[in-house]
């Protein structure tokens, strides 16, 4: 069984995460299709029509704006799979446009050379064995091993979200974390709400992220690194946890959406909204990658499979605030 061991300092796989620094969210699924954040599960599949999916562009963005990785949702809390998967009704190969998003996402990172991260929801509003601990955490590892076990290359990190849904024990995570571990030994793996106690549905505030105090408790573990977005950590952020009587070493990933209040999928009624601005994103990259921790910002592709120019404009702006814009291969800087 594969485990975090006790440390100090960061392990390869952490310090790897470290030195990625900056990457990009993608959330593209059912519910860019419905206007909506959050969907139950019961979407019709037939809703799901992009009349592109941009893959290769948005991963050009990334690597333009200087950032290391991407993380695209493949799962999001209504179930719905972007990859092609005969493991349930609710996937991508069930619809009108059978594109696998995550083949062509992988396709444009090794293209563009950052690398792969994929976003992941425990919870799961559609399928029927969800309630079922034993036999859904069966089938999570199933995805997990389409997903990790190869057909889509080198992944550098899993980020897992929606636990609060039951009591972390019955995520079964030492499993989840073993598997993911040994079909992609360098894959930093993490659940959303990291640390504090083994409660579901609401933690206290004491755990959020800008009141952490070394020692606290992982809740979720084994995790390589800690989540709770859209919060940021305090300054002097401390890196040591406990679980058991021993300490680990997590760093920690924040996120910033790119079009406010927490719009993680486009919707028509915020295109009107200001982006998050390219000095708030330089900020907190700034702050966070001196503290090794990292940032992701997140951009919705819309209907059409593309990422809309505003938010890609703003991008390229923190990126020129920074100093680490990139030239795309074979295109002029703009």
């Amino acid at each position: 069984m594969i485990t975090l061991t006790p440390s100090d300092r960061p392990n390869a796989c952490q310090m790897a995460q470290i030195t990625r620094k900056y990457g990009m969210f993608v959330h593209f699924g059912i519910n860019t299709f419905y206007d909506t954040e959050w969907s139950n599960g019961k979407l019709s599949a037939q809703g799901y029509r992009p009349t592109a999916i941009d893959a290769d562009g948005w991963v050009r963005n990334a690597y333009e704006a200087g950032m290391n990785f991407i993380v695209l949702t493949t799962k999001h809390h209504d179930g719905f799979c972007m990859w092609d998967t005969d493991t349930t009704d609710y996937c991508v190969n069930r619809s009108p446009v059978k594109t696998d998003v995550v083949a062509e996402v992988a396709k444009a990172c090794e293209k563009y050379g950052i690398g792969l991260g994929l976003y992941y929801s425990l919870w799961d509003r559609h399928e029927k064995r969800y309630k079922d601990d034993k036999a859904y955490v069966d089938y999570m590892c199933v995805h997990l091993q389409e997903l990790l076990g190869g057909a889509y290359g080198r992944i550098v990190e899993l980020w897992l979200d929606g636990g609060w849904d039951k009591m972390p024990r019955k995520w079964n995570i030492p499993k989840l974390y073993d598997l993911a571990h040994t079909l992609q030994p360098d894959c930093s793996v993490a659940v959303n709400l990291t640390i504090g106690k083994s409660l579901r549905k609401r933690t206290p505030r004491k755990y959020m992220p800008q009141y952490y105090r070394e020692g606290m408790p992982i809740r979720y573990f084994p995790s390589d690194f800690r989540l709770w977005d859209p919060h940021f950590p305090r300054a002097n952020d401390p890196k040591l946890y406990s679980h058991g009587k021993e300490l680990y070493y997590l760093p920690f990933e924040a996120t910033i959406c790119m079009r406010p209040p927490n719009n993680w999928f486009w919707d028509p009624k915020y295109e009107s909204d200001k982006t998050a601005g390219a000095e708030y994103i330089a900020q907190k990259y700034r702050e966070l990658t001196a503290q090794d921790n990292i940032l992701v910002v997140n951009v919705a592709p819309d209907i059409h499979g593309k990422q809309t120019a505003g938010d890609v404009d703003c991008l390229l702006k923190a990126a020129d605030i920074l100093g680490i814009r990139r030239n795309v291969p074979g295109s002029e800087t703009v």
